[in-house]
């Protein structure tokens, strides 16, 4: 894998990010708050950078749907990417993109961006393990909605007919196949870590409008941005 993730590990010790997930709930934020602050945006957050006004400093994105259904846009975003290695047809690693093993994890919960990481059932448990590594403090999560709706099994491939619900934008996966989310497994993640985070006396905190994530601490996003 690309050896340049080294150069990450604690590059931003003691310092607060902000998790950018992709619920509908993000129409509601306050991002004259998120745009002052380090941010972490994930899979079609572009979607976004226009309608919210905000760009982030990182971007992360592990399904390989995503990555080959908006391999245009994500060659496009100018910042710091981590991206899966299940598309090495498209992505190579450059100064910005780096490649990261997601298909042969080292352990559930990595602390080496080189060795990999586990994809966790959602792209916000790769970042989460990512934001780890950097060394951050404490972690802000917003649009983690944690709510879906979908047919089928957990982790089935589906069309999305129709305007995208389940994601801020109606473009989201509107017309495109998708992988059903899989809520217990991602619960098992989270779970995971934030044990990790508290170990090391940091701090995940879940300040996303109305969510129903109930792993991690809950606060209004200007409180939770307090230092």
């Amino acid at each position: 894998m690309d050896w340049h993730n080294e150069m990450f590990t604690n590059r931003h010790a003691g310092e607060t990010v902000v998790i950018i997930a992709n619920g509908p709930s993000l129409n509601k934020v306050d991002f004259e708050r998120v745009r002052k602050e380090i941010c972490i945006g994930l899979n079609k957050i572009y979607l976004g950078f226009e309608k919210f006004g905000f760009y982030p400093k990182y971007y992360v994105a592990v399904n390989e749907k995503v990555l080959r259904q908006s391999y245009d846009r994500i060659e496009k975003i100018n910042c710091v990417k981590f991206l899966s290695n299940r598309a090495p047809d498209l992505y190579k690693p450059s100064g910005l993109t780096h490649i990261i093993n997601t298909t042969q994890p080292p352990a559930r919960f990595s602390t080496s961006l080189s060795a990999g990481l586990h994809e966790g059932w959602t792209v916000t448990y790769a970042a989460l393990q990512i934001a780890y590594v950097m060394g951050f403090t404490k972690v802000v999560l917003i649009g983690l909605d944690h709510r879906f709706e979908f047919s089928g099994q957990p982790n089935e491939a589906n069309l999305l007919v129709g305007p995208d619900k389940n994601h801020f934008s109606d473009e989201y996966f509107s017309n495109q196949k998708w992988d059903n989310p899989d809520l217990n497994n991602s619960e098992e993640s989270y779970t995971l870590a934030r044990k990790m985070f508290e170990t090391a006396g940091r701090q995940i905190i879940d300040a996303t409008i109305d969510g129903a994530c109930t792993i991690f601490e809950k606060a209004e996003l200007a409180d939770a941005l307090v230092s």
